[in-house]
């Protein structure tokens, strides 16, 4: 392919450089022609942002006769460093919350579920600890990462205990008492402040860079590289740092993008232009050159898998002549959270089957009641989708994800998926001729509510950059088509022959554009409820689902109980869902005071 004048320019660049490069613009192929631009004799390593890239850059690199290039992981890296000579033993997965507290022997102070929430938090801290520059943990305060108010109140309390126990298991792992973690050993491997031998380093990706390993990076005598795109940081709540924005380094651009064409680079740019509202940075230049209008690969993308179970439900439940679907990651991945706990142990809690349970935790919670009383507590995000999964579609569940796995065929059978389903952390760095959007993104109303004071406690704009970025990601992994929800538009933004947008009734339009999916008649019953398939139709019905409760609200909601108003009115009356309603009720202890 031609270079471009962007790229000249990055390849003839001397000293230490960043290359802000927007989606599809190229900076692979930029980077191999900057290491072959090098003298033959320098020692290069380029550093990948995780396995698979790591085993197609190799490859690319191999292809160019760039044997002068050494690919590695942050972690492969560490790993050789430190794993082999201290004789460690590697766990495959981060600990689980009842293997710390088992290993800690942690004990609470008669509160529920104590021991098990501290070692929740634990396993935080020393994920927090280990992805930061810091030496000590003390240097941290772990407080700042906890943002709702139940979790902030619990950890507060217990602040002293959980410190001490976290230094307690790093220094189990680090003495070799137990497996250690893939966070350590890249934690010890900063710690050992390394010197790496190599002329030129190539840092991938700079814009989800751990702390740690950026500091391993700026400390080393080579020429610096530092390539990624601002506006695609999507690991903060991984403790990722934006590289480009901490390196003082010269700054190159990369703003031809060569998979999309303008339609999709000016609506990127206008996604972008949403972070004037929470003031920060938006600018991004986008020349859209791609020319492609084949529609070969479709795809399905959403922000939670949540909200990507819901449309792969309706998928294959109205669509009964498609054979073949793929989820990016394996369909098991979206059934289960974090720590391994499965959509099937909470609705066993939820039937009140304890023996049928099999993960450890769950199994200790009395109640589906406890169990959401602890996600609180620990703001675990990826149970929460599993419990509202459940409390939604009850034991529909089996019948509904045999239909889904009926359909999903083999990582190695990709190419023959008619629909392709991804969240947009796991589709980072993929493309598809067409993109349909599931609409579980940020909007404008949204961030306009959480900038403008109204909910100025939970106000973050970190977070709320990040989500702004989600979206922008999610659009440009589009080189053909993209369909996105009416509600996702900037305002006065064109539709066009690349762009469809998808208002009420034509918001099931699927992607062959030859009909639009019809509304799903039928609905399903959990425990005597009626419950929509489609989440559009649950998003449309429960719009009000996530305002903040005033005292007006609690009063209404007091007065309706007390009269005897079974759940299903109160969750029609105020918008909500029923879980909504039922956590309300318990939080105001109606069923103490008046049940």
């Amino acid at each position: 392919m031609q270079l471009t004048k962007e790229q000249h320019e990055i390849i003839n660049s001397t000293g230490n450089i960043k290359i802000n490069a927007v989606a599809g613009s190229g900076k692979t192929t930029t980077i191999i022609e900057y290491a072959r631009a090098q003298p033959k004799s320098s020692k290069i390593l380029y550093l990948a942002f995780n396995k698979s890239v790591r085993i197609e850059a190799t490859k690319k690199f191999a292809e160019k006769g760039l044997d002068n290039v050494k690919v590695e992981t942050a972690h492969s890296l560490a790993y050789k460093h430190i794993v082999f000579k201290n004789n460690y033993k590697v766990k495959a997965h981060a600990y689980k919350t009842h293997e710390i507290a088992e290993l800690l022997k942690l004990v609470g102070n008669g509160e529920k579920h104590a021991e098990y929430i501290v070692a929740n938090h634990i396993n935080k801290f020393i994920s927090y600890f280990c992805n930061s520059e810091k030496t000590r943990v003390q240097e941290l305060n772990y407080l700042e990462i906890v943002s709702d108010p139940k979790a902030k109140a619990f950890v507060t309390s217990f602040y002293e205990y959980i410190e001490k126990q976290t230094r307690l298991l790093l220094n189990k792992m680090d003495k070799g008492e137990i497996d250690v973690t893939h966070d350590f050993y890249l934690k010890k491997f900063q710690l050992s402040n390394p010197k790496l031998n190599y002329d030129y380093i190539l840092f991938d990706e700079g814009q989800d860079a751990s702390a740690a390993m950026l500091d391993v990076f700026l400390k080393q005598n080579a020429t610096k590289v530092i390539v990624g795109d601002t506006h695609q940081q999507i690991y903060g709540w991984r403790f990722a740092i934006n590289s480009l924005e901490k390196a003082d380094f010269g700054t190159y651009n990369l703003s031809t993008s060569f998979r999309f064409n303008q339609e999709i680079a000016d609506l990127a740019m206008g996604v972008l232009d949403l972070k004037k509202i929470i003031e920060t940075d938006a600018f991004a230049q986008i020349n859209g050159k791609g020319a492609s209008d084949k529609i070969q690969t479709k795809a399905v993308i959403a922000r939670t898998n949540l909200g990507l179970l819901l449309k792969a439900i309706e998928y294959v439940t109205e669509k009964k002549k498609v054979r073949n679907i793929y989820f990016e990651g394996n369909i098991n991945s979206y059934t289960y959270a974090d720590e391994g706990a499965s959509l099937f142990d909470v609705l066993n809690l939820y039937n009140h089957k304890h023996r049928l349970i099999k993960d450890k935790l769950i199994r200790e919670m009395r109640n589906i009641e406890d169990l959401e009383e602890y996600i609180e507590k620990t703001e675990d995000v990826q149970l929460g989708m599993l419990v509202e999964i459940v409390r939604e579609y009850g034991n529909k569940i089996p019948s509904i994800i045999k239909a889904i796995k009926d359909k999903h065929i083999a990582n190695d059978n990709k190419e023959d998926a008619e629909m392709v389903f991804s969240t947009v952390h796991r589709c980072k760095g993929m493309e598809y001729d067409a993109v349909q959007l599931v609409n579980d993104f940020i909007t404008k109303e949204k961030l306009e509510k959480f900038s403008s004071g109204i909910k100025q406690e939970n106000f973050n704009s970190g977070k709320l950059n990040e989500e702004i970025n989600l979206l922008y990601v999610a659009i440009t992994r589009a080189k053909s088509s993209l369909y996105i929800p009416e509600i996702l538009m900037p305002v006065d933004f064109p539709a066009s022959k690349q762009i469809h947008v998808m208002r009420h009734a034509k918001e099931k339009e699927n992607l062959n554009q030859t009909a639009q999916l019809p509304s799903l008649n039928k609905q399903i019953t959990s425990k005597g409820r009626e419950v929509a398939y489609s989440v559009e139709e649950i998003r449309t019905k429960h719009k009000d689902a996530y305002k903040p409760w005033t005292q007006e609200l609690d009063d209404e909601l007091t007065v309706m109980y007390c009269e005897g108003v079974n759940i299903k009115d109160l969750a029609k009356n105020f918008g909500r869902t029923m879980g909504a309603i039922r956590s309300r009720i318990r939080n105001l202890e109606l069923e103490e005071l008046y049940g």
